[in-house]
């Protein structure tokens, strides 16, 4: 007789782990894959001493109302589907299929209904977690899901939570120590109501607490809207608290890979039909093989450059 749920011997499994980076992945490219990898080889051995499952997962929004041209959802979703073949990254949809504009918050609350009892991480970079209080509802994330925030410089990209979560970034491979100062420095970044709960180990966002934010009621109090049970008792042990990850990234606007493929398809374009068969063929195998001169390397999978060239994807006559 199969076992229920009802059956004593049963052991109750230990709650999951799910980080989520979000991001518009307009292409996906390596610098994606390598926070989401760091974040899963980071996790992997304690998930596995706590025996507890773990995920993480590319998170793509719909289209940001500040952007008058983005790809296809369904295009954007294929380019993942490619660069997450073979790793042990996840794609979830939850945003990817809504009318845009869709809210961080309105996602991290759903996430937590879907998930009452799992630990829910949401990673971004500093220059984002900096300005949540311009985000909507920014400073309310830490009700519903702990924060991974990376040490990535500030750029000129404006978000409110809609939008891109994280800009464009790669794990610095040169070696940095980080001193105490670099860390207080990171930490005053934070919006200052966020500050408290700033915690010096990532196995913090996973561990339970016995105690809850003092200001739990009072933060729920003060928003007679909040309909979401799960909030009731805010800053629990799965939720309200930020890591900062001190390691030092270095970025890639993924405009300025739009930009090179607009400039390289223009570029072929002015070619005959069979040169341009062969610039283009030159071009993919500048990537597989890590080419320097070509700055695309680096930066995007072969398989992605192939479905990009395949499919006309930011090609210059998109935009004009």
């Amino acid at each position: 007789m199969p076992k229920t749920s009802n059956s004593p011997q049963e052991k109750t499994p230990e709650p999951a782990i799910r980080a989520y980076l979000g991001g518009s992945f307009d292409p996906v490219h390596n610098g994606h894959l390598e926070v989401a990898m760091s974040v899963y080889q980071h996790l992997l051995p304690i998930a596995t001493q706590l025996q507890r499952t773990l995920h993480v997962s590319l998170l793509p929004n719909a289209r940001s109302p500040f952007k008058t041209q983005s790809t296809d959802p369904s295009h954007r979703l294929n380019m993942l589907k490619l660069a997450t073949e073979n790793t042990p990254i996840q794609i979830n949809e939850l945003e990817l299929w809504q009318a845009p504009p869709v809210y961080t918050i309105n996602s991290v609350r759903t996430l937590r209904q879907q998930y009452p009892n799992d630990s829910l991480i949401f990673i971004m970079g500093m220059d984002s977690a900096h300005s949540l209080d311009k985000w909507k509802d920014g400073l309310r994330l830490t009700d519903h899901v702990n924060l991974w925030v990376f040490n990535r410089q500030s750029s000129t990209d404006v978000s409110d939570g809609v939008g891109e979560k994280f800009s464009d970034s790669i794990i610095s491979s040169k070696n940095h120590t980080v001193t105490v100062q670099d860390i207080a420095t990171l930490q005053s970044q934070l919006p200052l109501s966020l500050q408290p709960h700033i915690i010096d180990s990532p196995i913090e966002l996973l561990t339970p607490t016995i105690h809850h934010s003092t200001n739990s009621s009072s933060s729920n109090s003060t928003n007679p809207n909040n309909t979401d049970p799960t909030s009731t008792d805010l800053k629990n042990a799965n939720q309200g608290r930020i890591y900062i990850d001190s390691r030092p990234i270095t970025a890639v606007s993924s405009t300025q890979i739009r930009e090179q493929l607009q400039r390289i398809d223009d570029q072929t374009n002015k070619m005959p039909v069979a040169e341009r068969q062969i610039a283009s063929i030159a071009s993919i195998n500048d990537i597989i093989s890590n080419t320097e001169s070509n700055p695309l390397a680096k930066w995007l999978n072969p398989a992605v450059y192939q479905y990009i060239i395949a499919h006309q994807l930011y090609s210059a006559a998109q935009f004009r």
